[in-house]
């Protein structure tokens, strides 16, 4: 028999936030976007955002100005890991590229390293076949 007096109080446990002082950061410019994300050593992410979901639309998400924004945003988000030094590590050929690094120094962080991942073909496709009339 319960009565309303009879109320369990359950005490929330509070989620611990481990200390990243260093990070990776990982940039993909294409020609439509500029996605952003942090991850910690083992590369487990701390925080992500993409321009596209910080507001802009078509074009103007591959702009620098947009990767900037997309990095205040990130810098917001993960505070709380008390991120201070990060190895830059970009991908693709995008307008978002140096915008982002940028935008790293102006907030803060201490830019150890960058180093460009941009996929290369070693010989490219196959071409095709010589025409026949």
């Amino acid at each position: 028999m319960t009565t309303s007096t009879d109320k369990k109080v359950v005490a929330k446990k509070k989620k611990t936030v481990k200390s990243v002082p260093h990070a990776h950061v990982y940039i993909q410019a294409t020609f439509n976007n500029t996605i952003i994300s942090f991850t910690d050593q083992t590369g487990n992410v701390l925080g992500w955002s993409s321009a596209g979901a910080s507001g802009f639309k078509g074009p103007k998400k591959a702009t620098p100005y947009a990767a900037g924004q997309v990095v205040k945003k990130i810098a917001d988000s993960i505070e709380a890991y008390g991120v201070k030094e990060v190895n830059v590590f970009v991908k693709g050929i995008g307008g978002g590229r140096e915008g982002a690094i940028r935008a790293l120094n102006t907030q803060g962080y201490t830019v150890l390293s960058i180093k460009d991942t941009t996929p290369l073909p070693h010989n490219g496709c196959r071409p095709p076949g010589r025409r026949r009339v």
